[in-house]
């Protein structure tokens, strides 16, 4: 493992007792770069090594759908482990609050977690740190190239992130290790988890049931994957804009809760020869850049999800037409059940609604509409946040945020042609549309979900 994907949480003196890895965002056991350093220090220590999860009751307004895609890729994840000798717990509580208890009681020396840049989360993290007394790093898993070495600032956009990402992405294109079985047994009785019972406690909202187009864990994400790039990746850049012919890899569900490596995929296109293709390009240009863009986002700015994280020119533009008269203002209810007069609009947040993931290109136009229906900015971010983490299996992700950002507030990109209501914000109509794609077949293919 490349060293500068550690970063140094707490340092402290190392007691004699095993190594855990607290799983959070990356929740999967191959290519895990977090899992793999944490094995590495314990065999060197000659020590167990445990992995724990930390079930908290609610999270950021996920619901049922996306605690149940979680559920069983985290059963796939204890399976997995036990193969590799490997312990899992899962903790109910908050991290703060529990993690250090789990930690003295069975005398733990160590403490790896992976990266994750949303502010509850390094909340979390510092909690922890500021009471436990052994060493704790976190390994950043998740992106190619570690978050804080790409860039130590909020980057102005993906032409400025671009180049940095391009010097250093060979550096970091190593590959993974193959994790051993343990060799060190854990001491411990390991009771069975109560799925079910633990699940049904959660404080979440149940009435957004899962979805069944689409199967969570590793092995599914795998699958996925390997049909996109047999059927799909070479029509990626001509027809991705075409939610009628939905060439998209339906990845990013596996990419939100860690169940696939993003280098892992990134070494498949080059296995199969397909870097220097111009539709496997513009896929890893959304894999990587996108992606990490999104990241480098929340990380270095804490108002990444209000419009105080916008640019400045965004925000005076947005404040300057705060006052234009709106055609239309509708009331979060009729938005979220798609009553509005706009069909194509309806469609949209309906497909998000039953399938849990609208076509990446409506979103940009799904968000921008919540701009012009709603009575401010402000509101317009609020009601996209929470649509949007209720229903998309991928909400509450860096990707999320800074695709709201970008189609309300202008974030990584230019001042466009001033308007009424969006001010110098990119606009995008219903006319535009209709001259990329069918309209009809798009809402037919949606009421048919409905049906």
């Amino acid at each position: 493992m490349h060293i500068k994907r550690l970063h140094v949480l707490k340092e402290a003196e190392k007691k004699d007792g095993p190594v855990a890895y607290w799983m959070s965002r990356d929740q999967r056991v191959k290519d895990n770069w977090a899992l793999i350093y944490a094995q590495g220090c314990a065999i060197n220590m000659q020590k167990p090594l445990v992995v724990l999860f930390c079930l908290v009751p609610s999270f950021l307004g996920a619901t049922a759908r996306q605690y149940e895609f979680m559920k069983k890729g985290l059963q796939g994840v204890e399976k997995r482990l036990k193969h590799f000798n490997i312990p899992f717990y899962l903790l109910e509580g908050y991290p703060e609050k529990i993690i250090p208890g789990f930690l003295k009681r069975f005398g733990v020396q160590m403490l790896i977690t992976d990266f994750d840049p949303l502010r509850i989360k390094t909340t979390w993290k510092m909690g922890v740190a500021d009471i436990i007394n052994i060493p704790f790093y976190e390994i950043d898993a998740h992106n190619i190239i570690p978050c804080r070495i790409v860039s130590d600032k909020q980057e102005y956009g993906a032409y400025t992130i671009r180049p940095k990402i391009k010097r250093l992405l060979n550096e970091f294109l190593d590959e993974f290790p193959v994790l051993e079985r343990h060799p060190f047994s854990w001491q411990q009785s390991v009771s069975d988890i109560a799925w079910e019972e633990i699940f049904g406690k959660l404080d979440i909202e149940r009435t957004v049931k899962g979805v069944d187009w689409i199967t969570p864990g590793e092995d599914a994400a795998h699958e996925t994957l390997e049909r996109f790039l047999t059927e799909n990746i070479h029509r990626y850049k001509e027809s991705r804009n075409d939610p009628n012919k939905y060439v998209l890899s339906n990845i990013s569900p596996y990419l939100h809760f860690g169940h696939i490596s993003a280098q892992r995929i990134v070494f498949e296109i080059r296995k199969r020869g397909l870097d220097g293709d111009a539709s496997a390009g513009a896929f890893m240009e959304e894999l990587i850049v996108r992606k990490e863009l999104s990241d480098n986002y929340c990380l270095y700015n804490r108002a990444y999800d209000t419009i105080k994280g916008l640019p400045d020119w965004a925000r005076k533009t947005l404040d300057a037409h705060r006052s234009d008269k709106r055609e239309f203002v509708y009331p979060v209810d009729d938005l979220e059940h798609g009553h509005t007069h706009d069909r194509l609009w309806n469609a949209a947040q309906m497909e998000m609604v039953i399938r849990g993931k609208m076509h990446g290109y409506m979103r940009m136009y799904w968000a921008k509409k919540i701009l012009e229906w709603t009575e401010s900015p402000e509101d317009a971010f609020e009601i996209a946040i929470y649509l949007n983490d209720k229903y998309e299996l991928d909400g509450r992700d860096p990707n999320g945020y800074a695709g709201i950002a970008w189609s309300i507030g202008g974030l990584h990109d230019r001042a466009w042609n001033e308007r009424k209501v969006f001010g110098k914000i990119r606009y995008m109509s219903y006319n535009g549309c209709k001259a990329k794609f069918s309209i009809d077949g798009y809402i037919e293919r949606i009421s048919k979900l409905t049906a």
